[in-house]
């Protein structure tokens, strides 16, 4: 009796081995889906620092907006597929620092602040440093303890993508108003916007999350226009359509801001009651 049971025991064991090492040997197709997306976002990332060494501003620009389509994607691609994990939580967070950090600092300093003395790399460094502060926030706030309802339509400074866009805005805006690259390019205009973009990204000013935003049914049809019309835009002036959202988003950021004032005041102001 006591061989038999031995006997059992060996065979559980080994039973629990084979399946271990299956689930080694063999991942399910939609747990990588999201990391090849991922990834995608990274070599495009990677690739804009290639076009940006030798000068190919078009292309640079294109690759880091190639990369923000593809961040876009690969987290909704998990939740579509149920294949989140830490794994592609971490993988995610280095590319949006190479794609959103670094590429666009070496982009702006190939463009503009290579010929500053001394100083030029010092604001593309303080533009990648706030970006790392951004994602390393970001990543602890994961797993911080659930925030308020009104948060959920905001983030906490500018998201990654949006940091990108704003750095690189002067050369968006050049490639169709070329009269006045001479102020765009200057030393001094693009070491601000590098300041700023990083003072944004790292400061708790609110900023505007679709993610959890609802449209009401009367509204669908105007909003597929809106659509309509920026798909349009992109195909006839790609350059002058991304210029002007992202200037626009910049300009939204203190609305938003009073925006989140008042739902937070409308929060407190309930709960009190309650």
């Amino acid at each position: 009796m006591k061989n038999l049971n031995d006997k059992i025991k060996i065979k559980n064991i080994n039973d629990k081995l084979m399946l271990s090492k299956q689930k080694l040997t063999e991942i399910p197709f939609r747990k990588i889906a999201p990391n090849m997306v991922t990834m995608m976002a990274l070599c495009s990332g990677v690739t804009s620092i290639r076009y940006s060494i030798a000068e190919n501003w078009t292309k640079a620009v294109l690759c880091i907006f190639l990369a923000a389509l593809f961040d876009g994607l690969d987290g909704r691609v998990a939740r579509f597929l149920k294949a989140s994990s830490k794994f592609g939580a971490e993988l995610d967070s280095l590319s949006d620092f190479v794609s959103f950090g670094v590429a666009p600092a070496i982009l702006i300093y190939q463009w503009s602040l290579f010929d500053l003395p001394k100083f030029g790399w010092l604001f593309c460094l303080i533009f990648a440093m706030g970006m790392a502060m951004r994602l390393a926030r970001f990543n602890t706030m994961l797993d911080a303890a659930n925030a308020p309802e009104y948060w959920s339509h905001y983030f906490v400074g500018v998201p990654a993508p949006a940091a990108a866009a704003l750095g690189i805005m002067p050369v968006l805006i050049s490639f169709d108003f070329p009269e006045v690259e001479f102020i765009l390019r200057s030393n001094a205009f693009c070491a601000v916007m590098m300041i700023l973009v990083a003072f944004l990204m790292v400061s708790r000013i609110p900023t505007i999350s679709l993610k959890k935003t609802k449209v009401h049914q009367s509204m669908f049809m105007p909003l597929m226009l809106v659509v309509v019309l920026f798909i349009n835009f992109m195909l006839i002036q790609p350059w002058l359509t991304l210029g002007v959202m992202t200037l626009l988003y910049l300009l939204s950021i203190p609305l938003v801001a009073l925006r989140f004032a008042r739902d937070k005041k409308a929060f407190e102001n309930k709960k009190k009651a309650v």
